[in-house]
């Protein structure tokens, strides 16, 4: 695995399935991160996002029958990145979320690190000025 790819990183973990959710635990200590924090609902969610700052943040589209949007819009409001999860494909994404990047179910280490990267590469990308 990258060395630390996510060393002294605050995650968000929005996953209503306890096994799922374990095993992005155990990936993201893996990659360094040092703050996991985990919601299994939309209003925990929304909860922590008011009590915390997160670098990133990862959501599954549906949680116990509900649409996880208002998770990604408070996350959007706040300038966090963030990568869907889905058992779905990409095109089950609202279309307000479409250029967000997707961990499709089951996913592994290998693809969960390449959408890390592409989320601190996108943050860490310097925003044009305005002519």
């Amino acid at each position: 695995m990258p060395d630390r790819l996510l060393s002294d990183k605050s995650v968000l973990v929005v996953e209503d399935e306890m096994l799922v959710l374990m095993a992005i635990e155990d990936m993201l200590s893996d990659l360094g991160c040092t703050s996991i924090k985990v919601a299994g609902t939309i209003d925990q969610a929304l909860a922590m996002i008011d009590q915390n700052e997160f670098d990133l943040a990862t959501i599954d589209v549906n949680l116990n029958g509900e649409r996880s949007y208002p998770v990604a819009e408070a996350l959007s409001a706040r300038g966090v990145p963030f990568a869907f999860s889905t058992g779905y494909d990409k095109h089950g994404i609202d279309e307000g979320f479409g250029d967000r990047p997707v961990l499709t179910k089951p996913y592994g280490a290998f693809q969960l690190i390449k959408v890390l990267t592409e989320l601190l590469d996108r943050s860490a990308a310097p925003v044009p000025e305005a002519a």
